[in-house]
This record gives structure tokens, C-alpha cells and sequence, in this order.
């Protein structure tokens, strides 16, 4: 119980962090267009190993518990 309360955080905490120091350097930033569209390329890269971990995450602690 603990553990999916703190993974919880965790994770809210890291998708919040990188939307915000991602999403907004590649809407805001005064750079070329290929910075930002590399910037781009970061940030999808990010949240995708990020929900890739939160898959596994939950997809482990289902299999556990039995549901």
C-alpha cells in the first residue's frame, strides 16, 4: 500500500517536472527550429520511458496482488 502511494508520487512528480521544464522550452524558447523539434524529440522519449515504467509498475502489482 505504501509502495503504490509513494510510486504514485513519484511519478506524478516526474511527469509534472517534465512537462514543465520540457513542454515549455520547446513552446517558449526564442532558439532555431531544429533545437526545439530536437527538444521535442527528448520530451516525447521521456514520457514515453515513463509511462513504459508505469506499465510495468502497475502490471507487476496487479499480477501480484491477483486482480
Amino acid at each position: 500500500m505504501i509502495m503504490n502511494i509513494f510510486f504514485g508520487v513519484i511519478m506524478a512528480a516526474a511527469f509534472l517536472l517534465v512537462t514543465f521544464f520540457g513542454l515549455g522550452p520547446v513552446m517558449f524558447a526564442d532558439g532555431s527550429m531544429s533545437e526545439r523539434m530536437t527538444t521535442l524529440a527528448v520530451v516525447v522519449l521521456t514520457y514515453a520511458a515513463l509511462v513504459t515504467i508505469s506499465v510495468v509498475f502497475v502490471r507487476k502489482r496487479m499480477a501480484k496482488t491477483g486482480h
